[in-house]
């Protein structure tokens, strides 16, 4: 009889590398060719490209192996994009029906003649006059 082994960690990103995964790898190789650059291409001494570059390389350690919630802060950064970018209040009004925006594009008001009385006009205001 053959045996099947069944995948049970379909939600666990592979390991390409050192124990980092090809997201963290990627971050990286960009983290150190910026941090390359920060050494060897500004027109200042050599003691402030070394901390740029020192400064660079932090961040990009941060970025790589900081988790918070077992997400990465990619994630993270979306999520508050998409917060930013939501309204902050909810206005709640009740729908209307496509008759009901007919009737108020048209201009349409109803008039209602009771037996006893003046006819009176009802309109969009809700209220009459008598």
């Amino acid at each position: 009889m053959d045996r099947h082994e069944i995948p049970t960690h379909l939600n666990v990103e592979d390991k390409a590398f050192a124990g980092l995964t090809m997201r963290q790898l990627m971050t990286v190789a960009v983290g150190l060719a910026l941090a390359y650059g920060a050494a060897s291409e500004p027109p200042v001494p050599v003691s402030v490209r070394l901390v740029i570059a020192g400064v660079v390389l932090a961040g990009t350690a941060v970025l790589t192996l900081w988790r918070p919630g077992g997400r990465p802060l990619e994630d993270w950064a979306f999520v508050l994009l998409r917060y930013w970018s939501l309204p902050r209040v909810a206005i709640w009004r009740p729908r209307r029906t496509n008759e009901e925006e007919r009737e108020l594009q048209s201009g349409d008001r109803y008039e209602v003649i009771l037996p006893e009385m003046e006819a009176r006009q009802v309109g969009g205001d809700g209220g009459s006059d008598g």
